[in-house]
């Protein structure tokens, strides 16, 4: 279970380094650690975990699919005002951070 813990700080610290500066202050602690467990649960959920890789290991994600379950759940839960590209910042550095 530690681990897990440890994974996700170490995700969550990627991301914001992998944020644009102008969107550093907008997004906090809390809230990439709540957006990475409602990507994650999606990524469970949807399947996507589950699907053959390509010839070089890779499997194919819709990162604005995504991004839209994320700024669903985001304006939902009342977690802030986001744009789609905004959040597509935090998907991309989640997907960065895996490979």
């Amino acid at each position: 279970m530690f681990e897990l813990a440890e994974e996700d700080c170490q995700t969550v610290e990627f991301i914001k380094n992998y944020l644009p500066q102008e969107l550093k202050d907008k997004f906090t602690d809390e809230l990439l650690f709540y957006m990475h467990d409602v990507m994650v649960d999606y990524f469970y959920e949807s399947g996507i975990l589950d699907q053959e890789p390509d010839d070089e290991g890779f499997i194919d994600v819709d990162t604005e699919a995504v991004a839209n379950v994320i700024l669903e759940q985001v304006r939902k839960d009342k977690m802030g005002d986001f744009t789609l590209d905004e959040v597509m910042w935090v998907v991309q550095g989640e997907l960065e951070f895996g490979e």
